[in-house]
Order: C-alpha cells, then structure tokens, then sequence
C-alpha cells in the first residue's frame, strides 16, 4: 500500500477545499440556514410536532442528509474530473499508485469534507432549533457510511461525465427529488397508504429514516433495513468503481 500517494493526493484534494472555502463549506451552511428559516419557521408555525418532535428540530437529520448526499457527490466527481479535464489523469495512471490507492484518496477526501460540512450543518441547527441524539454510535456510523457511498457514487458520475453539465446532471435531476421526496421533510405515515408503498422504492428513504433515528429514536422504517440497504448501495457503488478500473471504462481513452 502506497500510503505517501495516498497522503499526497488526499492533502492536495483537502487543500483546494479551503483554498475555495466559502464555495465548499460557507456556502452550503448558508444554504441549509434558509431551509430552517422557511420550513422551520413558515412551517413548522402550521405543524407544530411530528412524532412528538417539534418540526424544526424533525427536519434537522433531512437537511444535514440533502447536503451529505449533494456535498458528497459534487466533491467526488469534480475532484476525479477536473484531472481528465486538465489531461493530467494521464500523470495519474502511470505513476505507482493502484486502482485501490487513487479511489481510497479521493473518495476519502471527499467523504472528509462531506461529514465536516454535516458537523457544522448540525452545529448551525443547534442555533435555531432544540436538538439531541440519541444514539450518538450510530449518528455517526450512518453519516461516515452515507458520505463514502455517494462520494463512491460521484467518483462514478465523474469518470462518466465527459462535460462539466454532466457532473451535475444526476445530483440535480435525480438525487436531490428523491431527497425531497424521501421524507426529509416530513415522515412518510402522513402519505396516503398506497403512496407509502411508493415511496419505500425510493433509497432515500432508508439513509433519512435511520439517520433519523439516531437522533430522536423515530424511523419510517426498521434501523436494521436502514443499515442493511446503506450497505447495499455502498457494495453497489463499490463494484462500479471495481468495473471502471478493471475496463479502463472512459479512463484511458
């Protein structure tokens, strides 16, 4: 293992994270900041608690979810992109380092910024809203896990991409619906019985529902399936990243 090629290009992706602070990190709190401002107050003054939870505080865990999810997969994708952008992937795939090395890097460093931003999201909610978690073990467990999967998924979406659209094309089209509609902002028992069946195919729901949990102790569905599909998707995205390497699928050409 390669650990200084790790090192290296984990410290050359952390360094252009602060050198764009204010794109990575002021940006997104800001972002997240208004969200508590319109559903917690506009809202939350018509739904007073769900669950027993006051709406402010219930839609913490789906906020800190939609930036993990969003954060996590822009940090990925342009971080491999911009490389092949600049031609200088080539530099990378002939120098020393295994497919194993370059994925571990980059998706760590990106998977790093992501559960930073979530900490100061959750710290800057603690400012508007009462909040607590419950299960601390597994708050942290669910964000590590969410983080690695969908920068594992942006690293796929950025070997795809062959345009700077594309990088976006997937987070705004597809991820962030599914976040909205995964019960960020609501819990699912409030939907009618046959859209509550529809919604158990989205994969969103699993990831909000056992974050969730971990705070207030409520979930849309079991903890143990919000686990097991978390896993799942990550072994997904795992053997993506195993197939890219193992073709040279839009790497070398």
């Amino acid at each position: 293992m390669n650990l200084y090629a790790i090192a290296a290009i984990y410290r050359f992706e952390m360094a252009r994270t602060f050198r764009t602070l204010l794109q990575s990190i002021v940006s997104p709190v800001v972002s997240t900041s208004l969200y508590f401002v319109v559903f917690g107050s506009a809202i939350g003054s018509r739904i007073p608690e769900v669950g027993g939870i006051s709406y402010g505080a219930f839609i913490v865990p789906g906020l800190v979810m939609l930036s993990l999810l969003t954060q996590s997969i822009s940090n990925a994708s342009f971080g491999i992109y911009f490389p092949k952008f600049t031609g200088t992937i080539y530099e990378l795939l002939s120098a020393p380092v295994s497919p194993l090395e370059t994925v571990i890097s980059y998706v760590g460093a990106a998977a790093t910024k992501s559960i930073l931003l979530g900490a100061v999201i959750m710290a800057t909610a603690a400012l508007f809203v009462p909040m607590r978690i419950e299960h601390p073990f597994w708050m942290v467990l669910f964000l590590v896990l969410t983080a690695v999967t969908f920068s594992l998924l942006g690293f796929i979406i950025g070997i795809w991409a062959d345009g700077f659209e594309k990088l976006q094309f997937i987070p705004t089209l597809i991820v962030t619906p599914l976040t909205f509609l995964g019960g960020s902002f609501y819990s699912i028992d409030m939907l009618p019985a046959f859209w509550q069946k529809v919604t158990l195919f989205n994969p969103v729901v699993y990831l909000v529902s056992g974050f969730r949990w971990s705070f207030y102790g409520l979930s849309d569905v079991g903890v143990e399936i919000s686990l097991a599909m978390t896993l799942l998707f990550m072994l997904i995205c795992l053997g993506g990243v195993v197939w890219i390497f193992r073709t040279g699928y839009r790497l070398k050409t």
